[in-house]
């Protein structure tokens, strides 16, 4: 069972302060001379206490920074099961809750980025991948190895095509330079995939475990209007029962 958390907040930041303007503009100047419900006067006093509360962290949370927990292993090695991430919400524009419509421009993805999107065919699911296609971009995916528009990325120490083992690799996406995983000698779903314009292509960087651009019919190239935020801080990791991992806390993700 899924719910919208920003609906939530949205609706209830948006009662209390009803609540509050009816009280000041309506209900304190026709009760002088009457005395007040209690029914009355605790839902105003209950207004006065989370409006302030409920406002602050749907502002911040709709605009500035939302946290997220990693669900899986599908960003190993840069992102843990039980990490816990703050996201940037005004990397990619300022959009409104709830309709996600964009009201202020304030950049675009580049490649390598860490991005968190809401699935295309279930907008109420939030996934996170690593951008590696633009808009207008030809990615090729082949034995472990990208191409992009040409260029063939360097991935270091070359990928052992006889090894039975997983193993980590530094991969160098054009500037950015990040670890990913490989698990099996052969490569899953290779293929050619052309990015139409106001879409992008992602990757896990769990190459061999990540349900990513790389199926149309799970999640696909993913639309502009989808992106939530750029991934930029790993804020806690915790796993199950488990004691935090505090060598994370801080973790820049690159």
């Amino acid at each position: 069972m899924s719910f919208n958390l920003a609906l939530i907040l949205t609706v209830l930041t948006g009662f209390t302060g009803v609540v509050l303007l009816i009280n000041k503009f309506v209900w304190e100047r026709a009760d002088r001379w009457k005395k007040v419900s209690p029914a009355r006067q605790t839902l105003v006093e209950y207004s006065q206490s989370f409006f302030p509360v409920l406002l602050f962290v749907l502002v911040v949370r709709s605009f500035v920074f939302e946290p997220f927990r990693i669900p899986s292993g599908s960003m190993e090695p840069t992102l843990l099961t039980g990490d816990f991430i703050f996201v940037k919400k005004y990397s990619y524009g300022l959009r409104l809750p709830v309709t996600e419509t964009k009201v202020i421009e304030t950049g675009e993805p580049e490649r390598g980025d860490v991005v968190v999107f809401r699935l295309p065919n279930d907008p109420n699911k939030n996934y996170i991948k690593r951008v590696v296609g633009l808009p207008g971009d030809v990615v090729v995916y082949d034995r472990h190895r990208l191409t992009v528009n040409g260029q063939v990325m360097q991935v270091e120490p070359p990928i052992d095509p006889l090894s039975r083992r997983g193993s980590i690799h530094e991969e160098q996406l054009f500037s950015r330079r990040h670890k990913i995983k490989v698990l099996f000698p052969e490569s899953r779903r290779n293929g050619e995939y052309r990015v139409p314009e106001g879409h992008y292509f992602m990757m896990g960087d769990n190459r061999d475990n990540s349900t990513d651009s790389r199926f149309p019919a799970e999640v696909g190239v993913v639309p502009e209007s989808h992106l939530v935020g750029e991934a930029v801080r790993v804020w806690l990791h915790m796993d199950g029962l488990s004691w935090p991992d505090w060598d994370r806390i801080g973790l820049k993700i690159e």
